[in-house]
């Protein structure tokens, strides 16, 4: 009679552990339901509902006005700094950023961007295309815009040691040891 007495109570702690868990799952799943309601609701009021394409173009369009606002220079002195090229641009208009690139080592690259905040003003910084900075003729063009999966083609470079083989045509043979041949 006592193992029944056991079982009984196994299974009573048992239903009540089912119980209780199904009562937080509920509680879990209604404050869920909370939650992406209120998502929803701060979405539709920033009014950010737009399907990713729309978004891209759109910062695609973003990036295409600020690039025409902007020069590429480039020979730029890698002791340059930022505050020099923009008072050497100055005249052009009101410069809104310069950026000089910089490698992974943070070295100048020895090029440039100059944005403005006119557009007007890029037609006069290319004017000082030739002009001296740092004793560096600096070299102006207008900045293109990047278009996203457009690489440049760059043709592949070919092994020096090889040759390219047609029909009839032998392969180079390396003397051995460093060698020349004698003769």
């Amino acid at each position: 009679m006592e193992g029944d007495d056991v079982d009984m109570a196994a299974a009573e702690s048992t239903e009540a552990d089912l119980d209780d868990m199904k009562k937080r799952l509920k509680e879990m799943e209604e404050e869920a339901a909370a939650l992406r309601e209120m998502q929803a609701k701060v979405e539709k009021e920033m009014g950010s509902v737009q399907d990713p394409a729309a978004a891209a173009a759109t910062s695609q369009a973003n990036r295409e006005e600020v690039d025409s606002r902007s020069v590429f220079v480039g020979n730029v002195d890698y002791s340059c700094t930022p505050e020099e090229v923009q008072q050497h641009f100055q005249t052009c208009g009101t410069v809104n950023r310069v950026t000089i690139r910089t490698d992974k080592y943070g070295q100048p690259k020895g090029y440039a961007y100059v944005e403005f905040v006119e557009a007007e003003a890029v037609q006069e910084a290319l004017l000082l295309n030739e002009s001296e900075l740092h004793g560096r003729q600096l070299k102006v063009t207008a900045k293109r815009t990047n278009i996203p999966g457009m690489k440049q083609y760059r043709p592949r470079r070919s092994n020096p040691f090889m040759r390219p083989r047609g029909p009839f045509m032998a392969p180079y043979f390396f003397a051995p040891y460093g060698y020349g041949f004698h003769g």
